[in-house]
């Protein structure tokens, strides 16, 4: 027989579980509408020409002294930064994404694969109509080393990289039993949205403006597919993960 005792300690366990889900559901929301902040006011800023003087400065420093048309560097440093560039491209992201969708198909997660799919395509239309509506011109004030062919604002570059490498990124830390190895997952998701943020600035692009709008705005996004995605697991509507061995 459960003595008053054992009830009260697994009362007081299942109460310490629960508060510890919901303020962990409370911290990711607080940060995802931080984000969201931080996403509308560089708009604000952007939009009013507030953002110039900063954004200027940032791309002069990173060109070579009397000549605008050389980022800084040598050679090969520009020859690696096309490549970190193109992580961020749509058809390494697609590729990405597909071969994720497919392995979780072949693993009998057909629920998983579709909100994973969902989420991607839907930070695409989301990013294309935010191009189209904002309308800013890429930088004039130095040489594209690249090629581009849409608006600058939000940089999509930036934002959906964001997007699926933190969606993928908390997908697959959520099979890991250990902190460590969670922690080291989702800081690899990061380094990666940083490094192709970074990338476009270099390459002359994008506006360090464009760039920031996108990382929030991409964070955000790929936190509330997550939650989303989370919770779904939690009531049964989509196949939880499988812990690794």
């Amino acid at each position: 027989m459960t003595t008053w005792s054992e009830h009260l300690r697994q009362r007081a366990s299942e109460f310490s579980r629960k508060r510890g889900i919901d303020g962990l559901l409370a911290v990711l929301i607080a940060v995802g509408a931080v984000l969201l902040f931080v996403f509308i006011k560089l708009a604000e800023e952007v939009m009013e020409g507030e953002t110039r003087a900063f954004d200027e400065a940032i791309l002069l420093a990173l060109r070579t002294p009397g000549d605008l048309s050389q980022p800084i560097g040598p050679l090969w440093v520009q020859e690696l930064v096309r490549d970190f560039t193109a992580l961020g491209s749509t058809g390494v992201l697609a590729i990405l994404t597909l071969g994720v969708v497919a392995w979780l198909l072949f693993s009998g997660k057909r629920r998983t694969a579709g909100l994973v799919l969902v989420a991607v395509l839907g930070g695409v239309v989301f990013s294309s109509l935010l191009k189209i509506g904002f309308a800013r011109p890429r930088p004039d004030l130095v040489p594209h080393s690249v090629a581009v062919f849409t608006n600058s604002f939000p940089s999509g570059h930036a934002m959906m990289s964001a997007v699926v490498y933190l969606t993928l990124g908390f997908l697959v830390a959520r099979t890991q039993r250990t902190v460590a190895l969670k922690v080291y997952m989702l800081v690899s998701a990061l380094f990666l949205t940083l490094l192709v943020g970074v990338s476009r600035v270099y390459l002359g692009v994008h506006w360090p403006s464009d760039v920031l709008a996108g990382w929030a705005l991409g964070a955000c996004w790929a936190l509330m597919c997550s939650l989303v995605m989370s919770r779904l697991q939690g009531a049964g509507r989509a196949e939880p993960e499988s812990p690794s061995a």
